[in-house]
């Protein structure tokens, strides 16, 4: 009997719904053992029945495993967030929105009245009024990470997620094994040489990075040596899938840490302050530090409202 699998998307971009169907060949080896019985970007199966009929009773089917991706931005989000824990067995958080909050998160740094306001008031291109009410569920009072509603089994970083870390989950879920990610930082992958050697200014991010004269991108050197802020020190492995190395490095840009701490409780922020001072940098130079170093992870309280606007 095949594994029935639920998928739910709630405040999110799409890109990881797009990386299950990026799996590829593994997908097809996958099928034959899975069932999807409810997925909005593969098939029309609705809240409330298909003619609308379920009129306030919210309708997710039963199933073994369930995928979430994104945050919880709205009522709404929560109620099917909580539908989705009611209905299946182990519930799989894919992406950075869902395990942190992901870039949604960084409306976190104001207040719901404050981001209404500018939407409908505050914007010059924008006619005031009212902020819309009829029909739409209202706003959290913060983006929350799923696993602050809901309790999750297990959690896919990323920004997206890599296809073969969703091959991977679905198959030791299907073989009835434990599945983890390895506590290692995206610096523990990188080809990338360090020289160790102290820099003293920051780079805007644009500007091309130092080739050495063997002219191999696998042969330059550290891209914070090199004076561009990089995440990596501070940031979960694994966006290299199968290719280990990671994929911003692999573009020729500094991490923006996607993936999250390298392990629960960690501080990227505090991590980040240690790691550029190490090389002579002054975290000072840095400007909106908090969402800096915090881009991908601003739920479970990393960033908040500056007091004096509270």
């Amino acid at each position: 009997m095949a594994v029935r699998i639920a998928e739910e998307w709630l405040a999110t971009c799409g890109g990881c719904e797009v990386t299950v169907l990026d799996i590829g060949e593994p997908l097809l080896g996958l099928l034959p053992k899975i069932e999807f019985v409810h997925m909005p970007v593969l098939m029309d199966h609705k809240f409330f029945g298909q003619r609308g009929e379920r009129d306030g009773a919210l309708e997710i089917p039963k199933a073994e495993v369930g995928l979430i991706t994104g945050s919880i931005r709205n009522e709404e989000n929560k109620r099917v967030a909580e539908e989705m824990r009611r209905q299946c067995k182990v519930l799989v958080a894919v992406g950075s929105c869902a395990n942190f909050g992901g870039i949604p998160a960084l409306g976190n740094l104001s207040t719901v009245d404050e981001i209404t306001g500018a939407a409908y008031r505050g914007s010059p291109s924008t006619d005031a009024a009212p902020t819309p009410a009829d029909g739409l569920p209202p706003l959290t009072d913060r983006v929350l990470a799923v696993s602050e509603v809901v309790k999750v089994d297990v959690g896919l970083p990323g920004c997206p997620t890599t296809p073969e870390m969703v091959a991977g989950a679905l198959t030791a879920l299907l073989e009835g094994k434990p599945f983890s990610l390895p506590e290692r930082s995206v610096c523990d992958e990188c080809p990338l040489k360090r020289e160790k050697k102290a820099v003293t200014k920051l780079k805007r991010p644009l500007e091309p990075p130092a080739l050495p004269a063997s002219g191999r991108w696998e042969d330059a050197r550290c891209l914070m040596e090199q004076g561009f802020l990089c995440l990596g020190p501070a940031t979960r492995s694994g966006c290299g899938g199968s290719q280990h190395t990671p994929r911003c490095i692999k573009a020729r840009m500094a991490c923006r840490g996607c993936f999250g701490p390298i392990r629960a409780g960690a501080n990227p922020m505090v991590d980040m302050m240690s790691a550029l001072s190490s090389i002579g940098l002054d975290p000072k130079e840095i400007p909106d530090r908090a969402p800096t170093f915090n881009r991908f992870i601003g739920a479970q309280g990393r960033l908040r409202p500056p007091l004096a606007r509270r």
